[in-house]
């Protein structure tokens, strides 16, 4: 229910759940725009890997989608930059949710978020061909971290029966898709399978079933922050502005 304001008071008030919509939005864009313009661009070049090309390999990796080539590096660090403010929000309105007196774990799960965030903008800026080893380096910190935030997002988890069912389905996904992405990731780089076995395309479509459920798990936060509203006020009435509601 909208708060009573008076008038002019309020130039715009917007319903929390819009921080998870644009954050799913913005972060699905960067990464399949990138794979779309990719595919369609340079489709030999970002299948090849250092073992093999085309017709052996024939699915790029999330890595050579986005870090590799212009212009798709352009379009998702573009649209993961975007992403980036409702990310920040959606970490803080999670701890507003779950902060309780004399409790830590809400105050680690949103140190944690942040660290995830900042780790984000790490492998997105410093790509695989600027510098592989700290590309990884921030990739595999931000995987580390996401067990911690899964776990604590999860024991944290209001009583909403239809949020905490689809948090648990997204995690399952995220985290037993693991299993198979290391197997392909070994029989590519370690023994060198090639052709009808196509290692690499395996591994890269387990790849990017991770971003599917890891943005998907934070989308979740939608069910529970339809109870927040933020509310832009004009304390000193120089807006002459009317009350505007984002619908619910």
């Amino acid at each position: 229910m909208a708060p009573r304001i008076k008038d002019g008071d309020a130039i715009v008030a917007v319903s929390g759940k819009w921080v998870s919509y644009a954050h799913t939005l913005f972060a699905y864009a960067a990464f399949f725009s990138a794979l779309i313009v990719g595919m369609a661009l340079h489709f030999h070049k970002i299948v090849q890997n250092e073992h093999y090309g085309y017709p052996d390999e024939w699915f790029p990796s999330v890595s050579a989608t986005i870090g590799d080539r212009y212009p798709e590096r352009s379009f998702f660090q573009v649209f993961i930059a975007i992403t980036s403010g409702p990310r920040f929000a959606l970490v803080f309105l999670w701890y507003l949710l779950t902060s309780r007196p004399n409790s830590t774990l809400p105050k680690v799960v949103a140190g944690v978020g942040l660290f995830r965030t900042l780790t984000c903008g790490g492998w997105t800026y410093v790509t695989s061909t600027d510098d592989h080893d700290w590309h990884d380096i921030f990739m595999i910190s931000y995987l580390v971290a996401t067990l911690p935030w899964t776990l604590g997002c999860l024991a944290l988890s209001p009583k909403n029966r239809r949020a905490v069912k689809y948090r648990k389905i997204m995690a399952s996904l995220f985290f037993g898709t693991l299993v198979p992405l290391i197997y392909f990731f070994i029989q590519h780089k370690v023994h060198k399978v090639p052709g009808a076995t196509t290692a690499y395309t395996r591994y890269a479509f387990f790849e990017w079933s991770l971003v599917l459920f890891d943005v998907g798990f934070d989308a979740v936060t939608a069910l529970d922050f339809d109870s927040f509203e933020f509310v832009v006020r004009d304390v000193n009435g120089v807006s002459r502005g009317y009350v505007q509601w984002l619908p619910k």
